[in-house]
Parts: structure tokens; C-alpha cells; sequence
């Protein structure tokens, strides 16, 4: 009798082989991470180096507990102009891409405007949103916004206009309204290249809240990380700076895991780039 390909013995192996690279790519990140930190902390040990120019992994994560008071808040207010940003970039950068779309005039016309915002330091323009915008926190919110706008923008103009032509030609045929064509071929078959857009903002959006804050020089009880960093340079306590920093890293990665993920759970079924190979 042959063995179906689908019988649940087959099905074992295939199931035993994903949990093992599942595992692995878990623990071989981590081993490669304490393998760092322990070289790290003997490092600073053997050497000597004083605290305050390098401190060891341990003065940093005894500064994040002890300083957690201070840090959390601050964390919490970076981690909301973030999704803030990252969310008005999502929505202006897929609305304004299918405006861009819609008439190739259109799009030589607003284009390089978006390409100015994108290609001017936002270190450079930071003072005049300031200036112009209500509050700082306001200010930072529109610094960490122009930055991710663009990489979701361009990644869902290219999206949208490389739409198989048959399939056009196909919807045309059938007498598809241009709303039809938008909503069932055109934003599906972008949504690769919006995913990507997506995973690039986030990323971008901390580094740009990070940055404007810096540029704004925006202190007290409601300031992020940025000022945090800063506060711990100026007093030379350098294990509050790597806990910060720490917690900056931490936040990004959370970021990137999660676009990630989101990418995965919309293409995992059906897209390429998301399917493993079958040899």
C-alpha cells in the first residue's frame, strides 16, 4: 500500500523539521547575544576601565532597575510619538499614493514635492516646525512623521503600479470600475511592497523621534529618551546611558518584530517571498 503524502506520518518529519529551525533560529540569536555580554563584562573587568567611560553589562542593567523611575516614563512618552508618527504615515502615505496614481500628471506634478520633504535633513527643518507648531511635543510628532512618510509612500506608489498588465486588461474587459480595480487587484497585489514600506517606517519613525527630540532640546517631566540620554551624558552617568540605550534597542526590535509579523501573517499564504521552498 503507498503512504499518502498527507497521512500523519509523513506529516511528522515536516512538522519536527520547522520546530527545529524555529528553535534554532530562537536560540542561536541568544547564544551569539550572552556569548557578546559575557566578553563584554570581562572585558571591563580585566581592563579596569572606569565606569564612566566604559560600564560593564551588569552597571548597565543595575542603572535600568534603579533608574527605572525615570527611564519608563520617558520610554513611554518616545514609544508614543512613534506609533503616532508611524500610524499618520501610514495613513497619509497610502492615501497620498493612491492619489499619485490616479493620473500620471498627477504624479509629476505632487511627486517631487514629497521628494524635497523626504531628501531635507530633518535636523535642518526642525527648528522651523518648532517654531510654527503648537507644542513641542506636536513639533516632534510632525519631525518623526515626514520621516516615515516617504519610504511607505514610494513602496506603495511602486506597489500600486505593478499591477500585471493582463490583469488590467482582464478587469477592463469586464467593465470594472476604477474603485473595483483599486479595491480587488491593484491594493492586493501592492500589498508586498506596502508590508516593506511598513517594516522600514517603523524603524524609521523611532530613529526620527530620537533625532527631533535632540533637536528640539525638549526637557522636564514630559521629555522621551532622547533627553534621558542626554541628561545622563552631561552628568557622566554613563550606566544610565547604556540603560537608555538599551531600552531604545529594545523598542526598535519590538517595532521591527511586530511589522514583521504582521508581513508574515498577510503573505504567509500566498506571496513568494513568504513561502519556503519546496527544494
Amino acid at each position: 500500500m503507498v503512504m499518502s503524502p498527507a497521512s500523519p506520518t509523513a506529516a511528522k518529519p515536516v512538522a519536527a523539521s520547522r520546530s527545529r529551525d524555529t528553535l534554532l533560529k530562537v536560540i542561536v540569536p541568544i547564544i551569539v547575544v550572552f556569548t557578546l555580554l559575557s566578553a563584554w563584562q570581562i572585558g571591563v573587568v580585566l581592563s579596569g576601565v572606569p565606569q564612566y567611560i566604559l560600564p560593564s553589562p551588569i552597571a548597565a542593567g543595575t542603572a535600568l532597575i534603579t533608574d527605572w523611575g525615570t527611564l519608563a516614563p520617558a520610554l513611554w512618552v518616545t514609544t508614543k510619538i512613534t506609533l503616532a508618527s508611524l500610524a499618520l504615515a501610514l495613513i497619509g502615505g497610502v492615501g497620498i499614493a493612491i492619489f499619485l496614481v490616479q493620473s500620471r500628471w498627477i504624479e509629476l506634478a505632487f511627486y517631487p514635492i514629497t521628494v524635497i520633504l523626504q531628501v531635507t535633513p530633518i535636523v535642518a527643518i526642525a527648528p522651523l516646525i518648532l517654531i510654527y507648531a503648537p507644542s513641542t511635543q506636536v513639533a516632534l510628532l510632525i519631525c518623526a512623521f515626514l520621516v516615515a512618510f516617504f519610504p511607505i509612500l514610494s513602496n506603495m506608489v511602486q506597489g500600486l503600479k505593478s499591477v500585471d498588465h493582463n490583469l488590467l486588461n482582464l478587469f477592463d474587459l469586464y467593465g470594472a470600475t476604477r474603485l473595483q480595480t483599486l479595491l480587488y487587484l491593484k491594493l492586493p497585489a501592492s500589498l508586498p511592497y506596502f508590508m516593506t514600506g511598513l517594516r522600514i517606517g517603523g524603524g524609521l519613525a523611532l530613529i526620527a523621534a530620537v533625532v527631533a527630540e535632540f533637536a528640539a532640546g525638549s526637557a522636564g517631566a514630559g521629555s522621551g529618551l532622547a533627553f534621558r540620554l542626554l541628561e545622563a551624558q552631561y552628568r557622566l552617568n554613563i550606566p544610565r546611558l547604556f540603560a537608555a540605550l538599551f531600552l531604545l534597542s529594545c523598542l526598535g526590535v519590538l517595532i521591527f518584530a511586530i511589522t514583521s509579523f504582521l508581513s508574515w501573517l498577510a503573505l504567509h499564504r500566498w506571496h513568494e517571498s513568504s513561502l519556503k521552498r519546496e527544494n
